[in-house]
């Protein structure tokens, strides 16, 4: 077994494209000509999203949706980063929301946390160890 994607389901796939290359400096590895379904260079698994009519047309039961909640669910994005300070400050400034400011753990680790424009919760932090 081997951990192959993240699909995140959002109201615009070239939006949330954009907002990750802008706020985290992924680039766009692929987009349908649909712009229903898209994905990101991120390393060795692969961050995308699919649209809400995608998602709808796998399951009958519908979803609940990042954007769709006042509070974040309780799933997040880890991006790792060497400076979590600047990498915190440019995503804010291309449209994330903060939850919580950079602040070193008890265990040496630096963490924020931010909503992104299509809901979903971004954990930025240092390397362990």
């Amino acid at each position: 077994m081997k951990f192959g994607y993240t699909i995140v389901y959002v109201p615009d796939v070239a939006a949330s494209l954009a907002f990750f290359e802008k706020a985290f400096g992924f680039k766009q590895r692929f987009m349908t000509e649909q712009r229903d379904y898209g994905e990101l260079e991120t390393g060795g698994t692969i961050l995308s999203f699919a649209s809400h009519e995608l998602a709808e047309s796998h399951s009958k039961q519908g979803f609940v949706y990042c954007s769709q909640t006042e509070k974040p669910l309780g799933v997040e994005l880890a991006f790792v980063t060497d400076d979590v300070q600047q990498a915190h400050a440019t995503a804010l400034k291309a449209g994330a929301v903060e939850i919580a400011a950079p602040m070193q753990k008890p265990w040496g680790q630096t963490v924020s946390y931010l909503r992104c424009p299509d809901g979903s919760l971004v954990e930025l932090c240092t390397p362990m160890g």
